[in-house]
């Protein structure tokens, strides 16, 4: 058996636009569901849910019975020791997509392709039971540096900054824009909207596309998720599923409200 192509890689490298959902309920049930809608990736979050290791291999084994659908992670964090810890083991239960936070020097991005690669590219520890298929894909050794696709977060005004020479790193093969974050550096906490912050996304949208890498953000207005895919934007989450269920939910709700009055 061989080690599997990265089909979101290869669609980044294409130009392809590809619509993701975010996944933040840690459950692989509603993961399975939300991944049998037909979304080109998933994202299993694991800095802002309560997703440890283990949920997130059993949110990749039922995404995996969609082949549609890719299956991406984001690691608590990325950086020192406990960082390169965190992808190794993330990378070994099978993830070949990894989405980092907190990204803002150019210095940061070199360390994360490098914790992201065998060596003589990497630093990454020789493993990969599960990535592998226990030693399956007999290529796997030889493949995995080629396959695996690292997405870095920029969320801070330091890190737009240096949105040139992060971009020109070899190995960073797409730059997400985190508006909360980005909000909160520009001085506007809870107001992703402001005007300031959406020129600032606008503006860092067309530099990285400038640059030649792939562009992410997520966006949960329909209205300005189009105008960032027209911009350019090329892997774009446009829900989280826990806001789907919860209004979702309260829709159904008060649909029915009135019921006995």
């Amino acid at each position: 058996m061989q080690t599997p192509a990265n089909p979101f890689k290869q669609a980044l490298r294409e130009g392809r636009t590809q619509i993701g959902l975010w996944l933040g309920l840690a459950d692989a049930y509603a993961a399975e569901i939300c991944a049998g809608a037909g979304f080109d990736w998933v994202l299993i979050d694991g800095e802002h849910s309560p997703n440890d290791l283990r949920s997130t291999l059993q949110i990749a084994q039922a995404v995996a019975a969609y082949p549609r659908t890719h299956a991406i992670a984001r690691v608590p964090m990325g950086h020192g020791q406990v960082g390169q810890m965190l992808i190794k083991q993330y990378l070994d239960i099978g993830i070949q997509t990894l989405l980092v936070p907190m990204v803002d020097t150019p210095e940061q991005a070199q360390a994360l392709v490098r914790s992201l690669r065998y060596p003589p590219q990497g630093v990454r520890g020789m493993g990969g039971a599960r990535a592998s298929r226990w030693g399956r894909y007999t290529d796997y050794p030889q493949r995995a540096n080629e396959e695996v696709c690292l997405l870095v977060q920029l969320e801070t005004r330091q890190a737009l900054g240096n949105l040139e020479a992060i971009a020109a790193i070899d190995g960073v093969d797409g730059l997400f824009i985190g508006p909360a974050d980005l909000a909160a550096s520009l001085g506007h906490v809870g107001q992703s909207s402001h005007p300031e912050v959406q020129q600032a996304i606008d503006d860092a949208i067309r530099r990285i596309r400038a640059c030649g890498k792939a562009p992410g953000i997520l966006t949960l207005d329909e209205p300005l998720a189009r105008h960032q895919i027209a911009l350019g934007a090329q892997f774009v989450a446009v829900g989280i599923d826990h806001n789907v269920l919860s209004r979702g939910a309260a829709q159904l709700a008060a649909t029915y409200q009135n019921a006995n009055s």
